[in-house]
């Protein structure tokens, strides 16, 4: 019955009204009516727990999932000794947490763990107190069909496999955010006032969500039911989910998906007023993170690109091709779990030895890296995966083997692969060669010493290794530092380094770099810039590496962004007194500008975006002494040669910005801004300052205006 619609007379149906009064008021209708009202945010969770000890790190008493996405009780995973509301990526954790108290209980004492999801607010309560307290933008993880409830273990799938060792006592899950005062009043093994979402008291023989949401679990490893509590060692776990096909998936370690549907991420018909206009950024369906850049090639007249994204069958390939590489065009998403297999993390794009595209990459979850044919041109159809199973020989050590972030080139008439050191492993990049792709033989150690300037803990990720002038590049990341690269020596299937230098400066605002060879020669690379407040997947501005015979990388802009310029504004010998600014005639935050600054003595000087009315706004600035420019927050090392002038290229792209430094140098930032304020200043300190000023509004990548 439509009861939004039918006619009820309530006179002579009071059977109809006891029943609807009834239906309104029934636990289903109640739960998906405060669903309606939260959006399918908000939430409790609520775990009774004694640990083993206090020095595990990163298990969870209760955790919520659904497919790559949780939210969990977590103990002692950022911070030893610490609780935390756990979350895929840290998206809805606190990741500061020096004023979180440290646990103190004996192996003997039970506490009482909660975390409630109210809107965007989240708390932490132990023993129905106040442990943390901050907002995050929530999501919706009771209504999916392919929800699981964990317990040990932090989340199914690849890196969730730390795990708690202790006694769960009672666990609940709430489709609401209890009060402080709701949370005190509850009692282990007892329903309380507020019914649960989901129940488990751990009573009997076996495993029962009182509720009927999880009606399927399954104990993994040693967990077991011993007096009325859920007993986890470090190799156990338990999953519930509502059907046995979830179980069965859940119980291999993969994650349930729904069904799958072929998709090709698209902008939407109303693109936010905030959206980057010329950067290439992930639009959905999915979310971009990562958005490592991967498994680029110039083929049959078109560039294309791939880079990570969450599809709901986990981690894919998006793939976009563009004539420039300023206009770009999504593809169908083809390299995607249910076609390869496995899950597509970081790797590399190259050439067969008869001029087909390849790639190489790590399968997410299948342990080991994968190579595959393209068999068409459009490059949407590709054979299947084949494993880099290397071939070990008598008195080789095959322990260094990361299997890991993987690159692949032609030398001569064989084919090499690099595989990365994985971070934490302590494992360093290896080589393997092959005649076949096919066949492979391990050759061992790729570096022939340690890097210089490099610390013993970092790792090499995401490697790309190509000529560059007379040199070998090796680009890359450390996970600590983000984006870097090495320069020296490739002789006897062994590459020296003699330089190292970051292109990194703050976290991983530029990460996960890929490179191509244009048809014209230029090395253009791009990195996945992974900023505050922004879109997903963003990709920088391509950049156009090149090492002339003084051995120093220049990075360059792409030089066909030139195509997006209009409405040229000039401005020239600008004089800046010491201690003063000068706004320019130009303004906006969609906006390139080039700015030489002549020889000075200035202490700082520089120029300011994103201006308010009073000359207010975001710096980019050099002060010699310090041999650094600073862009915003970001510190980056930088020194004028003696009567060099200061040559800025300064892309504006809503709020990210992107500055290159007289060639040698280059870094990004983002920073949100009220709409009015899109001036831009020319400042200097202790002493005046001459520059030249060209301008350009920047047409939209996405547009047809050319």
């Amino acid at each position: 019955m439509d009861l939004a619609t039918k006619e009820i007379d309530l006179t002579t149906k009071p059977a109809i009204l006891i029943a609807l009064i009834a239906c309104l008021t029934c636990s289903v209708c109640a739960t998906n009516a405060r669903a309606l009202e939260s959006g399918g945010t908000d939430k409790t969770l609520v775990s009774w727990v004694r640990l083993d000890n206090l020095d595990q790190r990163g298990g969870s008493v209760l955790t919520i999932q659904s497919g790559d996405q949780f939210d969990g009780i977590v103990f002692g995973e950022l911070q030893p000794r610490k609780w935390m509301p756990g979350s895929d990526l840290f998206k809805r954790t606190q990741e500061e947490q020096s004023e979180y108290l440290a646990e103190t209980i004996d192996n003997n004492t039970v506490v009482q763990m909660a975390i409630s999801y109210k809107g965007d607010e989240i708390r932490a309560y132990r023993n129905g107190r106040i442990y943390a307290s901050y907002n995050r933008t929530n999501i919706d993880l009771l209504t999916a069909e392919n929800r699981l409830a964990v317990f040990g273990l932090r989340h199914v799938g690849p890196a969730g496999g730390d795990r708690i060792s202790g006694a769960i006592e009672d666990a609940r899950i709430y489709d609401i955010a209890l009060t402080i005062d709701q949370i005190r009043s509850l009692q282990p093994n007892e329903k309380g006032e507020v019914q649960p979402y989901a129940w488990w008291d751990f009573e009997g023989d076996t495993v029962t969500d009182h509720m009927g949401q999880f009606a399927h679990s399954k104990l993994i490893g040693e967990a077991k039911l011993d007096d009325g509590r859920l007993v986890l060692a470090r190799d156990s776990a338990l999953v519930a989910a509502g059907t046995e096909e979830n179980i069965r998936q859940a119980a291999r370690g993969q994650v349930p998906r729904p069904p799958y549907v072929a998709e090709t991420p698209r902008m939407p018909d109303q693109v936010p007023e905030n959206w980057l206009t010329y950067h290439l950024a992930h639009p959905g369906p999915g979310v971009g993170m990562p958005g490592d850049p991967n498994c680029a090639f110039f083929y049959k007249g078109l560039y294309h690109l791939h880079y990570i994204y969450k599809h709901n069958h986990g981690f894919a390939f998006a793939h976009v091709s563009s004539r420039d590489m300023v206009k770009w065009k999504w593809h169908p998403t083809v390299l995607v779990g249910p076609n390869t297999g496995h899950g597509m993390f970081s790797g590399t794009g190259f050439f067969t030895k008869n001029g087909t595209p390849a790639i190489i990459y790590h399968g997410e979850g299948s342990g080991r890296n994968q190579i595959a044919v393209s068999t068409d041109d459009r490059l949407e159809k590709w054979s299947q995966p084949k494993k880099l199973e290397p071939k070990i020989r008598e008195g080789q050590d095959a322990t260094k083997i990361a299997h890991w972030d993987p690159d692949a080139w032609i030398d001569g008439d064989h084919y090499y692969a690099l595989s990365g050191g994985s971070p934490g492993s302590g494992k360093p990049p290896t080589l393997f060669r092959s005649n076949d792709l096919k066949n492979w033989d391990y050759l061992g150690l790729f570096l022939t010493n340690d890097a210089p300037d490099v610390q013993k803990d970092e790792d090499i990720s995401c490697p790309n290794f190509f000529k560059l002038g007379k040199k070998h590049m090796l680009l890359c990341i450390s996970h600590t530092l983000g984006c870097r690269y090495y320069l020296g020596e490739w002789k006897d299937e062994k590459f020296t380094p003699d330089f190292h230098a970051r292109m990194n400066w703050n976290k991983w605002d530029f990460f996960a770099p890929e490179s191509l060879l244009a048809p014209d020669g230029r090395r253009i690379m791009w990195s996945w810039c992974n900023l505050p407040g922004a879109q997903s997947a963003i990709q920088s501005l391509p950049r156009e590496l090149s090492l002339p015979d003084d051995g120093v990388l220049r990075i360059k802009p792409l030089r066909e962004l030139k195509k997006l310029r209009h409405d040229e504004q000039e401005e020239r010998k600008v004089v800046v007194k010491g201690g003063n600014s000068h706004r320019l005639q130009t303004s906006g935050d969609t906006l390139e500008l080039s700015v030489t600054i002549n020889p000075t003595n200035a202490s700082e000087y520089g120029v300011k975006v994103f201006c308010d009315a009073n000359g207010n706004g975001f710096p980019i600035a050099i002060k010699p002494s310090d041999k650094s420019v600073t862009v915003g927050s970001v510190h980056v090392p930088f020194e004028l040669k003696e009567g060099e002038p200061l040559q800025l290229r300064i892309f504006l792209d809503k709020g990210m910005i992107e500055v290159f430094l007289n060639e040698r140098q280059a870094a990004v930032n983002m920073k949100q801004h009220a709409a009015e304020n899109t001036g831009v200043c020319i400042f200097s300190e202790g002493s005046d300052i001459t520059a030249d000023v060209k301008s350009w509004q920047m047409h939209s990548a996405y547009s047809t205006t050319d």
